[in-house]
């Protein structure tokens, strides 16, 4: 738990650039297409091969800093897989904790987990069966690499689609003694990914109130319950600005995470993070708190 004085020191070092201006919070950086997996569900590793230079990434970091981001996430394709010439994801990590409250990594989780993020989040999306149908075999590896790792602040992330809803009720409790907890996204129908994987909404609604049941059993669903509500009919309001992404040839872009990707619906999203912030920011208190959770430094 932290204390009252320590969530008071982390919400003054997130709000002091804002003063009630529109600013992003969230920094998302692309390094690369480049990916060691072929998931049926991702669109990025189609894509032509794309990679930050180390300069530029240190100089978007930087940007991305003087816009007033205080959380940034590094992904891809796959960030491990990543290299500027003698420079790796460690050197870019480095860069980035001299600049924001918290750094983040998101992995497929197939090379070890060692890095100096506050905070990693591995995909895990399904069981055995169904995670290696979506990834490749790679169920067994991960988790090995999982129990392996000596990270101290370890998520698992679950993007829901078609082929794994039903085993959500199953995995989170799978999952729970291995990580710290648990965030989840609905498949987003870029256009160029398979678009059967997208959830129809009675079963979104159903995986949602399974989520919501398991949180309130003490598994640790990260997401907060105004977020998984909120996800259940998209009617929530979007605080766009709230979120800026780099994407591999050096393009910042502020706003929706599909901009400049991808078809942009708002109906069809499914970015918890998306929805976490802006029900934040519209001061939900229990969304808020979620936030702090996730991002407020190792203890």
């Amino acid at each position: 738990m932290y204390t009252i004085l320590q969530v008071a020191s982390l919400v003054g070092r997130v709000a002091e650039p804002y003063g009630g201006r529109k600013r992003p919070l969230l920094g998302g950086v692309k390094l690369t297409h480049d990916c060691n997996l072929s998931c049926v569900h991702c669109p990025f590793w189609k894509r032509a091969p794309s990679s930050l230079p180390f300069d530029q990434a240190v100089e978007a970091l930087e940007t991305l800093r003087q816009m007033g981001v205080r959380f940034v996430i590094f992904e891809g394709g796959e960030p491990f897989v990543w290299r500027a010439g003698n420079h790796t994801l460690a050197d870019v990590v480095r860069a980035a904790k001299k600049r924001f409250v918290c750094v983040g990594v998101t992995t497929n989780g197939t090379h070890p987990i060692e890095v100096d993020a506050d905070i990693v989040w591995v995909s895990i999306d399904g069981m055995e069966k169904t995670h290696d149908r979506i990834r490749g075999r790679t169920f067994k590896k991960i988790l090995s690499n999982i129990d392996a790792s000596s990270h101290p602040k370890l998520y698992a992330h679950i993007t829901i689609n078609a082929l794994n809803h039903r085993e959500i009720k199953d995995l989170v409790p799978f999952l729970a003694p291995r990580v710290c907890g648990i965030t989840i996204q609905f498949h987003y129908p870029f256009g160029e990914s398979d678009d059967r994987l997208f959830l129809p909404w009675d079963d979104r609604r159903r995986v949602l109130e399974e989520l919501i049941e398991l949180k309130r059993q003490g598994f640790p669903v990260a997401d907060s319950v105004a977020c998984l509500r909120a996800l259940k009919t998209n009617r929530w309001r979007c605080r766009p600005w709230l979120v800026a992404n780099v994407d591999p040839d050096g393009t910042i872009v502020s706003g929706c995470y599909v901009k400049n990707r991808g078809r942009v619906s708002c109906a069809d999203c499914g970015y918890a993070a998306h929805v976490e912030l802006s029900l934040a920011y519209d001061g939900h208190l229990g969304a808020a708190l979620a936030g702090l959770r996730i991002f407020a430094p190792h203890r």
